[in-house]
């Protein structure tokens, strides 16, 4: 999946907990976009404030174990999970987490205390104390401006600009539809916290005769959770994604068989304005240009 993107762990139920709307529903916030084209906003954990990697494709939020420990946040059933790395990793699961973000505070949340050392070191050249997920998408519905460098929580009482899509969840995550040459219609994890390539699964690049003896076998690093590995990459001619088709997109093949047919990051979804709505299982998409 995505480079940063983390999976579901092993019996993991995540709290949605009660959204407290901000007093001004439409204030706009900073987002920051910074090494690795990976989106930064600055929430709280327990009243500490602290800047935050958003991944809107992780099904639950983490923190760094030292991070965790200085909140006094310890013990916690210990189980197995499979982030977008090259292994599964251990993570803690420790109750009665508010986090605040955006101006929702969301009560009594279940988060995964692991080490972030590994992903921050790599991702983003300084450590990382929280990677925020998909609570407060489904706590909200937000604007999201990638090149814009702006978030904000929205009314439901006007429909959003843009073309509506479906969001249909795959192994925990939410995916889109999108389109590339010799396939039917696909779905794309929608994934706000991969930096890098477009990720495609597997299946679908040997079913669209992608890792043949004529393509080039190079290779680059990511992932995520789970330590580096080393995936293939290949060319798409084409992927499309509301109308707007991107040409010759290079893509890092995902071996991992909960992928999704394909994975859209930043370098995607930056040339759309967004509106997203997990709790009614819709995103917007607005071309910027």
């Amino acid at each position: 999946m995505m480079m940063a993107r983390v999976l579901a762990f092993t019996l993991l139920v995540a709290c949605v907990g009660i959204a407290a709307p901000a007093q001004d529903a439409a204030r706009v916030y900073p987002l920051t976009l910074t090494r690795g084209s990976r989106l930064m906003i600055e929430a709280k954990v327990n009243g500490h404030p602290v800047s935050a990697l958003l991944d809107s494709a992780a099904e639950a939020t983490f923190l760094d174990r030292g991070f965790a420990h200085s909140l006094g946040l310890k013990g916690g059933e210990t189980v197995a999970g499979q982030g977008s790395g090259q292994s599964s990793f251990e993570t803690a699961l420790v109750n009665g987490v508010t986090l605040e973000a955006l101006g929702l505070s969301l009560a009594d949340q279940t988060v995964g205390v692991t080490d972030l050392g590994d992903v921050g070191r790599r991702l983003l050249g300084h450590p990382i104390d929280v990677i925020l997920g998909r609570e407060v998408f489904d706590a909200a519905r937000l604007a999201i401006d990638i090149d814009g460098h702006s978030i904000a929580v929205v009314t439901r009482a006007h429909e959003p600009r843009g073309v509506r899509l479906e969001l249909v969840t795959e192994h925990g995550i939410e995916t889109v539809p999108a389109s590339v040459p010799g396939s039917a219609p696909v779905r794309a994890t929608f994934d706000l916290g991969n930096g890098s390539q477009v990720l495609i699964s597997r299946a679908l690049a040997e079913k669209l005769k992608l890792l043949g003896a004529g393509n080039a076998a190079r290779t680059e690093r990511g992932g995520g959770l789970g330590g580096e590995t080393e995936r293939q990459i290949v060319t798409l001619p084409y992927l499309e994604l509301v109308g707007r088709r991107f040409t010759g997109i290079e893509a890092a093949v995902d071996p991992q068989p909960s992928a999704s047919d394909l994975n859209v990051g930043v370098s995607v979804l930056r040339h759309f304005r967004i509106t997203t709505d997990y709790a009614q299982h819709a995103v917007w998409l607005e071309p910027r240009d």
